[in-house]
C-alpha cells in the first residue's frame, strides 16, 4: 500500500517519474514525462538507480568504484537533465539512490508523496520491453501508482501529439 498522493492539494503538484538507465528507450519515457510535466504544470523527477550488486566482489575497491558509479550516474543525469531543459523547458529533480531498481523506485515514490504517475517505454530488443516493463508483470515488482508505458513504435512526434 502507498501512502495517499499529495499533489492535487494547495502548495503540491503533480510529479511525473522517469527510470534513467541506459537502455535505448529511457529517452522517449524522458521526453513523453517532461512533456506531462510541462503540460500538466506539474514535475519532472529523474531517478537513476546504481545496482548495489557491481560493488560486492570488490571488497577492496569499493570506495572507488562507489565513486566512479556515482560520477558516472551525475554526468548521465546532468546531460538528461540538459535536454529536458532545452527541448521541453522545464527544470527537473535529479535523484541517485543505490540498490534494486524496483526497490528505489518504491522507496521514491513513498518518500515524494507529490510522485503520482511513473512513465516507463518499451523497448524493441528481442530481449523483451525492457528489465522495468516486465517487472510491472510481477506482482512482487508491481508500483504502486499508475504507470504509463510508451510503446516501442512512437517516434518523438507522436509522442509529442499525445502529451
Amino acid at each position: 500500500m502507498v501512502s495517499t498522493r499529495l499533489s492535487r492539494l494547495e502548495g503540491h503538484r503533480r510529479k511525473f517519474m522517469a527510470v534513467i538507465d541506459d537502455t535505448p528507450e529511457c529517452g522517449r519515457a524522458v521526453h513523453y514525462a517532461g512533456l506531462r510535466a510541462k503540460n500538466s504544470n506539474g514535475g519532472l523527477v529523474l531517478l537513476y538507480v546504481i545496482a548495489d550488486g557491481d560493488f560486492q566482489q570488490w571488497l577492496g575497491v569499493e570506495g572507488i568504484m562507489r565513486a566512479e558509479a556515482r560520477e558516472e550516474a551525475e554526468a548521465v543525469l546532468a546531460k538528461i537533465a540538459q535536454t529536458v531543459r532545452e527541448t521541453i523547458g522545464i527544470e527537473p529533480e535529479m535523484v541517485i539512490r543505490e540498490g534494486s531498481a524496483a526497490e528505489q523506485i518504491h522507496a521514491l515514490i513513498e518518500e515524494d508523496r507529490d510522485i503520482a504517475i511513473l512513465v516507463l517505454a518499451s523497448g524493441s530488443a528481442k530481449d523483451g520491453p525492457g528489465p522495468l516493463v516486465s517487472s510491472i508483470a510481477g506482482k512482487a515488482a508491481a508500483f504502486p501508482i499508475p504507470v504509463t508505458v510508451i510503446p516501442d513504435l512512437l517516434s518523438n512526434e507522436e509522442i509529442d501529439a499525445l502529451s
